[in-house]
């Protein structure tokens, strides 16, 4: 298995492609530790891993985000959230990590905020005296909260393969993804004041109000989606599908920023991202079928974990063997590989299976923003055209408070299922 592993990375350093990545490695491991398997079973199994219900949720969302960041949804948000707070001190800064989430909230990905609200934002913080690297370096890890918020297509994936509630999953996400955001907005306050930033202009209340009932409908994509799960009006590939058309209406007919020639390109795109994603989804389900069947957690608690492993143990080493794997791989491909082995020597040490998922969503949003090859990071360097070292230092500071703050929930996980008790839940979710 670590032979295995060994060819896995020298691959990837390659440079072959992921699909191709995950399966020579799926097909070596068949031929030779199950050679009384049919071969059938290899694409029966790539088929199966990509039939679920649950998995019609991920292109819908895609194509939602799409829409909104073909039209006029983020500046919307960016003039309501500068009209309301740019004025204090580190506000600009703030209102970059509000807006960031708030979009995140309503495409579920960190690519389109980082393209939605990158540019119009980094421009306006050059403006009030922000040095380029701190703005980009802000953006890159503000859009990562994208994956904590629902929707987040994380999420998902691994709902769909443990069996966990999508809905608990969206919202325990959300407390992680606002403490994010909050200690960002304390570092952006303390740094301020200690380089002298200047404020932005003080909004008037009638302006406060026009822009706030500019951005009002935007609000409603939370809504329809938490609100509809939670409630049971729909499940959560149905509240994607009710996202879609919510984010076509607002921005064809409401805000009228596209054209209905535009959703074909729109959705062609779409495609063609979502054509990826679930191949990678496939090949993915292969691996994780096999190394399951071969019985690679058990041989892993063995020879990395201690015959009796205490919960913080696992947790420690799941996180570092996810996080360093969404370093260098898609982060729905590190899933499909690693959540087999873990989740189940995690959940019988009594760990919540939605604690594992959120945990897990924290290590695939710390991959995106992590050098060398965090996706997040040349998503900024080819929007603001800028080279890969410049973008690179000004995360440091984030990446830091991302840590802290993983660590934090990593050792009490008992953070992550606050949400129960506010929601009166019991364990295990709607």
């Amino acid at each position: 298995m670590w032979l295995i592993i060994i060819l896995l990375f020298i691959m990837l350093f390659l440079n072959f492609p992921i699909m191709i990545v995950l399966l020579v490695p799926a097909l070596l491991l068949m031929l030779f530790f199950t050679p009384n398997i049919d071969m059938a079973m290899f694409g029966q199994v790539m088929t199966s891993s990509i039939e679920s219900y649950v998995l019609l949720a991920i292109p819908m969302f895609i194509f939602a985000a799409d829409i909104l960041v073909e039209g006029k949804t983020a500046n919307r948000l960016l003039d309501f959230v500068k009209d309301m707070f740019g004025h204090i001190r580190g506000g600009t800064g703030i209102v970059a990590a509000a807006t960031s989430t708030m979009f995140g909230s309503v495409s579920g990905s960190s690519q389109a905020t980082i393209a939605a609200i990158g540019k119009p934002m980094r421009r306006r913080a050059l403006e009030y005296g922000y040095k380029d690297s701190h703005i980009t370096g802000l953006i890159i890890n503000s859009a990562g909260i994208a994956i904590l918020i629902p929707p987040s297509i994380v999420m998902i994936y691994y709902g769909m393969l443990t069996g966990t509630s999508v809905g608990d999953l969206f919202i325990a996400g959300i407390i992680p993804g606002l403490i994010i955001f909050l200690s960002f907005s304390l570092w952006e306050f303390f740094i301020a004041i200690k380089k002298d930033i200047p404020v932005e202009p003080k909004a008037s209340w009638r302006q406060r109000w026009s822009s706030f009932k500019s951005a009002i409908l935007t609000f409603g994509f939370p809504i329809l989606i938490l609100g509809g799960i939670y409630t049971g009006m729909f499940s959560p590939t149905e509240a994607a599908a009710f996202s879609v058309l919510y984010a076509a209406l607002l921005e064809l007919v409401i805000y009228r920023s596209i054209q209905l020639k535009d959703i074909y390109r729109i959705a062609i795109s779409t495609g063609i991202v979502t054509s990826i994603v679930f191949i990678l989804l496939a090949v993915g389900g292969v691996f994780s079928w096999i190394i399951s069947y071969l019985r690679v957690p058990q041989s892993l608690t063995e020879t990395v974990l201690s015959s009796n492993p205490s919960q913080l143990e696992i947790l420690l080493i799941m996180s570092l063997f996810f996080l360093v794997s969404c370093m260098f791989v898609d982060s729905l491909v590190a899933i499909a590989i690693l959540t087999p082995i873990f989740f189940p020597i995690a959940v019988t040490a009594g760990i919540p299976p939605v604690a594992i998922g959120i945990l897990i969503t924290m290590q695939a949003t710390l991959g995106t923003v992590t050098p060398p090859f965090g996706v997040n990071i040349f998503t900024a360097c080819a929007i603001f055209k800028k080279p890969y070292l410049e973008v690179v230092k000004g995360v440091i500071p984030y990446i830091i408070i991302f840590m802290v703050i993983n660590i934090l929930l990593i050792c009490f996980p008992e953070i992550i299922m606050i949400y129960q008790n506010i929601l009166g839940l019991s364990e295990g979710g709607s």
